[in-house]
């Protein structure tokens, strides 16, 4: 089920920041009345797809943070993963160089509250307790607003990478909404015209770009 339009499930974890430091009771409430937060979900660390997105994400971590945006990344992974992680050189598959914060959901409890975990437990006719499914998070990305509510959500299989401008598109999106009021058409990006919530703003926005 969609998160959209919901607070964001708490939590509390550990989580390493600024590529070696590890903190313990990491949540995103530092963040309420602060900042919009952009917090995605990776399948795991010392693998392919994954750092590419890592270091995309860092590579346009400046944007996000004139925007007011914090990045976090987490994955089921250890702490002490994730640390080893960020020492690897980029050139030999690790992600040396990112500084944001990188959550570590090792009781995969975070990717289950979020909805992206790729499979459940359960019991098996023997009553053992088994695990149906990838004990791995699909690639979800949520946008979460100053007051904590999840405004946007993808989640992509985990072979598919994102699109972090994307992501930026739709952090200013959010951004202008909540400044100005106004709604976001198709394929709209920061400094082009919103429309404004009501029948007759449609329509002139309509009339305006040839579209009705």
């Amino acid at each position: 089920m969609s998160l959209v339009g919901k607070q964001a499930p708490a939590f509390s974890a550990t989580a390493v920041v600024n590529g070696d430091e590890f903190v313990d009771n990491f949540s995103l409430e530092q963040y309420i009345g602060k900042k919009y937060v952009v917090f995605f979900f990776y399948p795991l660390d010392f693998t392919f797809v994954c750092p590419t997105e890592l270091l995309a994400f860092q590579k346009k971590l400046a944007e996000f943070e004139k925007r007011d945006t914090a990045v976090i990344g987490c994955s089921i992974d250890s702490k002490y993963s994730h640390w080893a992680w960020l020492q690897t050189p980029q050139n030999k598959g690790g992600i040396q160089g990112v500084t944001y914060p990188i959550v570590s959901d090792l009781s995969k409890t975070i990717a289950d509250n979020y909805g992206v975990l790729a499979g459940s437990y359960d019991y098996n006719d023997e009553g053992m307790l088994v695990f149906n499914g990838i004990p791995q998070a699909y690639r979800g990305l949520f946008l979460i607003d100053k007051k904590g509510k999840v405004r946007h959500e993808v989640v992509n299989d985990m072979p598919l990478g994102r699109n972090i401008d994307e992501a930026i598109r739709m952090v200013d999106a959010v951004k202008h909404n909540d400044e100005n009021g106004e709604v976001c058409p198709a394929n709209w990006s920061e400094g082009e015209e919103a429309m404004k919530a009501t029948r007759d703003g449609v329509n002139t926005y309509l009339a305006a770009h040839s579209l009705s």
